[in-house]
């Protein structure tokens, strides 16, 4: 049975230039009818961990979130999979200082822009915010990461750097870490502390 990870797959290779078929015949088949536009995969990690912690099947409502390689590709995305494409409602994540290739992005593709939330710096960012340092490092303590933290920050070019960008870029150093985080911290946060773009994001869907 198709599912909405092979719809994703078949939007991917249709951005990189392949055929539109595949996923028109998809959308078709699983009744997509919302693509949710992010820019990476730890944010898709985020969004799906709160959707199950609401106890949300995103799939089963017709709602497709895409990670989209970088903000850089939103005027790819908006274009195949808005208006001029399969016609979708869009909604999504974006960065404060991104927010004008976005607005710009979606004004070509006909599509509103209400629908997309604002997070200051990322949503990474939103999350470490939330929790508080001393949280985040009792989830890496639980996840036996507490050690290689520790040797992290005591690297000189970390020294006098506060520790909430010390947190960003360490969950950025090893392949895969940022994702895994980013279910890990969602599913950390008590409901009153979901950052307000997340929380509206998926209260939009």
């Amino acid at each position: 049975m198709a599912d909405m990870r092979a719809f994703r797959e078949a939007v991917d290779d249709w951005a990189a230039g392949g055929p539109d078929g595949p996923a028109r015949d998809l959308a078709a088949r699983l009744g997509v009818r919302t693509a949710v536009l992010l820019e990476g995969p730890s944010d898709l990690a985020a969004v799906e961990a709160l959707a199950a912690r609401r106890g949300r099947d995103l799939a089963a409502e017709g709602v497709c979130v895409t990670p989209m390689g970088g903000a850089m590709s939103v005027g790819r995305y908006t274009g195949l999979l808005g208006p001029p494409g399969l016609g979708l409602r869009l909604t999504g994540l974006s960065d404060e200082r991104e927010q004008p290739f976005y607005d710009r992005a979606l004004a070509r593709a006909g599509a509103p822009g209400s629908g997309f939330f604002v997070c200051v710096a990322d949503l990474e960012d939103e999350l470490i915010r939330a929790l508080g340092t001393e949280r985040i490092e009792e989830v890496l303590r639980s996840e036996g990461d507490l050690r290689s933290w520790q040797t992290f920050v005591r690297q000189p070019a970390q020294h006098g750097r506060p520790r909430q960008r010390q947190l960003r870029r360490f969950l950025g150093t090893k392949k895969g870490r940022k994702i895994r985080y980013g279910r890990l911290l969602v599913e950390a946060l008590a409901p009153e502390e979901v950052p307000a773009p997340l929380d509206d994001l998926l209260a939009a869907l």
